[in-house]
């Protein structure tokens, strides 16, 4: 099990998701300190704490198992959809720690960070299509 690869993801996804470690730590009940030993790699989390962490951050817990393996693609593949949503998921972390969204992001909340993200990766006539969906199911409120 690469712990420091896990310690990275996780740490990764609560600041995504703008926990903090108490916020948690209290989800798995567990103390904070114990939780910060995840990020720092020094324990790895048991598989009940895996899929935990996966229901609250809304992913496959197969997506932070693949995490785990230090060569995926030797030990496990999934379907195609499976490695788009993998990738999804990389890019988005990688598109909140990228400095240049920094100022941009700072004000937002974790809904409207994802929605900013997926909405810059369409096309332009998508973006079209979403905004007046938006609109259309505002003017329903």
């Amino acid at each position: 099990m690469n712990n420091e690869l896990i310690a990275k993801r996780l740490k990764e996804l609560r600041k995504s998701f703008e926990y903090t470690q108490e916020f948690v730590a209290s989800y798995l009940n567990i103390g904070r300190q114990a939780y910060s030993h995840y990020e720092t790699g020094r324990n790895a989390p048991t598989t009940d704490t895996l899929y935990k962490l996966a229901s609250l951050y809304h992913i496959p817990v197969n997506d932070l198992l693949k995490l785990l393996s230090p060569h995926p693609q030797e030990t496990y593949t999934t379907p195609e959809s499976n490695n788009i949503a993998s990738n999804m998921l990389s890019d988005f972390l990688d598109y909140l720690g990228n400095p240049d969204n920094e100022k941009k992001l700072k004000m937002l909340n974790r809904k409207e960070k994802e929605l900013l993200f997926c909405f810059e990766k369409i096309s332009t006539k998508d973006q079209d299509d979403i905004l007046e969906f938006i609109k259309i199911k505002a003017r329903k409120k």
